[in-house]
């Protein structure tokens, strides 16, 4: 299966120019006991993190535990918006096809 063959949740979007690169929608709320994936919230992934609302450790967290997560290096992800909102976009890039899947699933 292709990258153009799978069917996309609404939180991920294909970024013109790239195949192997997405848009991230996510709802991110911090200070929670243990990052986890929540479900979905207004269209967008909820994700819960532990660290703490300040100074960007919020974003620094979202971004390795998703890194870890789905195995693509922290310098394939960036924070394209909502550096000092709960709602993100993220952009990744460089995925494999099974890395997509990796994150297809966290929704399910």
């Amino acid at each position: 299966m292709t990258f153009m063959e799978l069917e996309l949740p609404v939180w991920i979007e294909r970024l013109p120019k790239n195949p192997t690169a997405y848009g991230l929608m996510i709802y991110c709320q911090p200070g929670a006991k243990k990052a986890e994936v929540q479900g979905l919230h207004d269209g967008r992934l909820k994700i819960r993190l532990a660290a703490p609302p300040v100074e960007g450790k919020a974003n620094d967290a979202l971004i390795a535990w998703l890194s870890k997560l789905i195995r693509l290096p922290q310098h394939s992800i960036r924070l394209a918006s909502g550096e000092l909102s709960r709602i993100k976009r993220l952009e990744l890039s460089g995925l494999s096809a099974e890395q997509l899947r990796l994150l297809i699933s966290l929704s399910a």
